[in-house]
């Protein structure tokens, strides 16, 4: 089955820049409705950002807004959260995720997921 794992987390240090990738070893993510959502150590699982099925559709928790950019390329089936002006708060395992819809992902209704990627923003 589909599985969509997190990539490209390390080290940044405060107000730098982190991409982080969705790879989905287990075919394409085309089609479905795609999130990224973060959890702290002893925190519970927030939502970070969303896109839909085609791209057309962007949404951002308040805690990232202005500052994170999602993106996807279904035709390279790519699937980015680019981090900008990055916090000490924004430390978290990142993880991305496929749903049915938007509306589903509002919901915190996944169909795919898979492993995480660690964030440390320290200075």
């Amino acid at each position: 089955q589909l599985r969509l794992d997190a990539s490209g987390g390390g080290l940044e240090q405060p107000g730098g820049s982190l991409r982080l990738s969705c790879t989905t070893p287990g075919g394409t993510h085309g089609g479905y409705a795609l999130s990224w959502s973060r959890q702290a150590p002893g925190g519970e699982r927030e939502f970070a950002a969303l896109i839909s099925g085609s791209g057309g559709v962007k949404e951002y928790g308040d805690d990232v807004k202005g500052r994170f950019t999602v993106d996807r390329d279904n035709a390279k089936n790519t699937f980015t959260l680019q981090m900008n002006g990055m916090k000490v708060d924004d430390t978290a395992v990142y993880y991305c995720a496929a749903g049915q819809s938007i509306a589903s992902i509002r919901r915190g209704q996944f169909l795919y997921w898979g492993q995480g990627t660690q964030v440390t923003v320290s200075s």
